[in-house]
């Protein structure tokens, strides 16, 4: 999640957005953000993506057998 919340906060910052400008514009609560920048790990996966589809990503689920050692934070 570390990583995650240093994409978000990283990328928000890139585009000069506030946590609030950016929660308005990505349609979720301003405590998404929020908990996504403080790395909190309860966060709903749709919401994550609702935000990270902002920026052309998303998440979804891969087989550990292809990450390596090295992809991982």
């Amino acid at each position: 999640m570390k990583y995650l919340a240093e994409f978000i906060k990283e990328k928000r910052k890139e585009e000069k957005l506030t946590q609030e400008e950016f929660a308005d514009r990505a349609g979720v609560a301003l405590t998404v953000i929020r908990k996504i920048e403080q790395g909190k790990e309860n966060l709903n996966m749709s919401s994550i993506n609702q935000v990270l589809k902002m920026f052309g990503y998303i998440l979804a689920p891969i087989e550990a057998n292809h990450v390596s050692k090295n992809d991982m934070p």
